[in-house]
């Protein structure tokens, strides 16, 4: 499989088996939950009103599937999908295998910028709930998370190029500074606003919504194409920066337009989703063990491998601890925790 997966057959078989596996998860989700609701009466509420029903539904199924469970479904696999991209270029840009939005700090430094837009206009959300959702919070997060990526990205470049340990102290110092703003805004927040923020910063997608999965398909769109442009751009990065430059590749200009779409990209996630991390990190390297490392192929491959991860974490979520709902962040924690270690460990020996 890992031999034929490089071949454009085997690719597209790979595919097609992710995008299967990623329906069928799509329709298990849409059926599982805290309410036992059996799987066809979860289908049949999808249907248009207007169809042949050999029987009425109780409103709450209906109002349960269409409103809850088919929005926070579909959020998932656009935040999956926007996050394994994101992370995907990440590790390109930095050529190395530790790159990750919530390892080196742009997330906190999104979810920073977010958290300060909820507090200051948390009241004008009560009247106007489409401009928090679509301006303040996305603005905010995109410049937290925009300043974060350039100052990682500078503070540990040096002469030699990069380097991975003043990258991920960098990502430390600035997570850090980032956690202390945000237990400041806690301090200073109102009830609402605390409640709000401390399950956003846990990271959950119970707050689906459809005006927000209209901005996230759009960004999911958006940077699927404008990444897939320069996927041959970010191949030849792969071989070094003067090496790239020989082929013609513009290195500043490639690394600083993804660096922004990658700073847009995961602000868009963490306002819609609060802070989840380790998606970007575990993505790229199954996509890379399942059909190498030219783009070309791997960002859809990521795309789809991304929204399946984080679909199944929040089944798990919604259902290991029913009728709680854990945060999705914890999941993916839990997961990625023990995934970077091991990656860690492996790249004791390379890292100066």
């Amino acid at each position: 499989m890992l031999l034929q997966a490089h071949s454009p057959r085997g690719l597209g078989s790979l595919l097609l088996m992710c995008a299967l596996g990623l329906y069928l998860a799509l329709v298990a989700s849409i059926s599982l939950g805290p309410m036992d609701i059996s799987f066809s009466d979860s289908m049949r509420a999808l249907l248009p009103k207007q169809s042949f029903l050999p029987s009425e539904l109780a409103p709450h199924i209906e109002v349960i599937i269409r409103q809850v469970r088919l929005p926070r479904t579909l959020l998932a696999i656009a935040i999956g999908a926007i996050l394994a991209l994101c992370g995907t270029v990440m590790q390109s840009l930095f050529r190395n295998p530790l790159a990750d939005p919530g390892i080196i700090g742009v997330s906190a430094g999104a979810s920073l910028g977010a958290a300060l837009s909820i507090v200051l206009f948390g009241s004008l959300a009560q009247h106007y709930p489409e401009v928090l959702l679509f301006a303040t919070v996305p603005v905010c997060a995109f410049i937290g998370g925009a300043l974060t990526t350039v100052l990682v990205y500078r503070l540990g470049s040096g002469p030699n190029g990069t380097s991975v340990t003043m990258m991920l102290l960098a990502g430390v110092a600035l997570s850090a500074l980032a956690g202390a703003g945000l237990g400041l805004l806690n301090y200073y927040a109102d009830d609402q606003a605390l409640r709000d923020l401390s399950l956003w910063t846990m990271g959950s997608l119970a707050g689906a919504s459809w005006p927000g999965l209209a901005l996230a398909y759009a960004s999911l769109l958006v940077l699927g194409v404008l990444f897939y442009r320069h996927a041959k751009s970010l191949n030849a990065l792969l071989l070094g920066e003067a090496e790239a430059r020989h082929l013609g590749v513009n290195v500043q200009s490639l690394k600083r337009f993804c660096i922004l779409l990658t700073a847009a990209g995961v602000g868009i996630c963490v306002a819609l989703s609060g802070m989840i991390g380790f998606v970007g990190l575990i993505v790229p390297h199954l996509g890379r063990m399942l059909c190498g490392p030219n783009h070309q192929r791997l960002l859809p491959l990521a795309a789809l491998l991304g929204a399946l991860l984080l679909l199944l974490a929040d089944m798990g979520a919604r259902t290991l601890i029913a009728p709680l709902d854990m945060p999705v962040g914890i999941v993916t924690a839990i997961l990625g925790a023990p995934f970077f270690i091991v990656l860690l460990i492996k790249q004791r020996g390379r890292i100066s």
